[in-house]
């Protein structure tokens, strides 16, 4: 490899490493530099925590993006299906009715001299319905599933003390106990949904929850967060949607970094990584490609059409809302390890002092 060398960064115990093309060929070399974190929690979970997840059988064994074995290609296979080039295409005009309503009751709201957090009332629930759409999971409590999603995110790639750990710790393990739930309902009938397109690979009750965990958590927060960072960059702007979901995909993406692990000593640029070195990737921000922000090769992101479509058609659908508007304070962040994104955008007509 050529190229700046990683750094060993001793605050975060990873060797980093930021140049996109390094990054780029660290990923594509899945045998030196293996998988095997990419879900484990950062800050390690303390006792209290991991019996509140050993209570419901809390498990995540190799199956997508901690997967370097030999059952990674079929399960692989089986998600990417419902991923299909044709199946997203084919939901574009849901996802633009499910926003266009949203952007319009905000609308609404405004004209009323309303304050609005655009994060809530319109990028974070279509993402999940569609992608429960896409899966065929049905009576799905959405408001639990964001809850769930950003609550695991935090417990698995923040900074939480114990006691925000136990607070964590308990709505995983609601979210894990209610995917076994579903899991087992597949083995009684199965269907062609997501659970029992895995239940009919053979996997254990343990992989199909894995399966579930991560896809229905990356599968629509991920692309939530993408559409709430977009928002903030269009307020107050007429922009071109195309561009700019591009723009943020390569420049402050919602995923901007993630884990891999030395399985024997090896050169990174001209740094030497010993075995076992945890390291961690830029995927945006650092003058890479757009398409960098989903990862490369055997482990790249499922959905990047799909979140590429969403983020595009909600940008397309406020366009007009988010060039009438401005924000009436710098929002709160999410800033984990892995992920990144305005909490809440909190905004007002242009022009309305925002006392209402």
């Amino acid at each position: 490899m050529s190229g700046c060398p990683a750094r060993y960064d001793e605050a975060l115990g990873y060797w980093v490493v930021d140049d996109p093309a390094l990054a780029r060929e660290v990923l594509l070399d899945p045998e030196t530099f293996r998988p095997d974190n990419a879900v484990l929690a950062h800050t390690p979970l303390s006792v209290k925590a991991l019996r509140v997840l050993s209570g419901v059988g809390f498990a995540l064994p190799p199956t997508l993006a901690n997967n370097a074995g030999e059952s990674h290609r079929p399960i692989r296979a089986a998600v990417a299906r419902f991923f299909s080039p044709a199946r997203v295409a084919a939901v574009e005009p849901l996802a633009r009715e499910l926003t266009s309503a949203r952007v319009e009751a905000a609308s609404v709201r405004l004209a009323a001299g309303e304050q609005v957090d655009l994060v809530h009332a319109i990028a974070a629930d279509p993402p999940a319905l569609v992608l429960l759409h896409l899966l065929g999971v049905a009576d799905v409590d959405v408001p639990a599933l964001k809850a769930w999603s950003l609550d695991s995110l935090e417990l698995f790639w923040g900074w939480p003390d114990e006691d925000r750990q136990l607070e964590l710790a308990h709505s995983a393990a609601e979210f894990y106990a209610w995917l076994r739930t579903r899991t087992t309902a597949a083995r009684k009938t199965p269907g062609d949904d997501l659970f029992g397109t895995l239940v009919s690979l053979g996997l254990t009750d343990e992989e199909v929850c894995a399966v579930g965990y991560f896809l229905l958590i990356a599968g629509q927060e991920t692309t939530t967060q993408l559409i709430s960072t977009a928002f903030h960059r269009s307020v107050g702007e007429l922009i071109e949607p195309a561009g700019v979901v591009e723009k943020v995909l390569r420049e402050a993406s919602s995923v901007p970094t993630w884990r891999r692990v030395a399985a024997r000593p090896t050169v990174i640029g001209e740094a030497e990584v010993p075995a076992g070195a945890p390291v961690l990737l830029g995927l945006s921000g650092h003058g890479g490609p757009a398409d960098l922000a989903f990862g490369i090769g055997i482990h790249r992101c499922l959905g990047a059409g799909l979140a590429r479509l969403e983020a595009r058609v909600a940008l397309e659908c406020a366009r007009e809302l988010l060039a009438g508007v401005r924000l009436v304070d710098e929002p709160p962040m999410i800033d984990l390890l892995s992920f990144r994104a305005p909490k809440r955008l909190l905004v007002v007509t242009d022009g309305n002092t925002g006392d209402n």
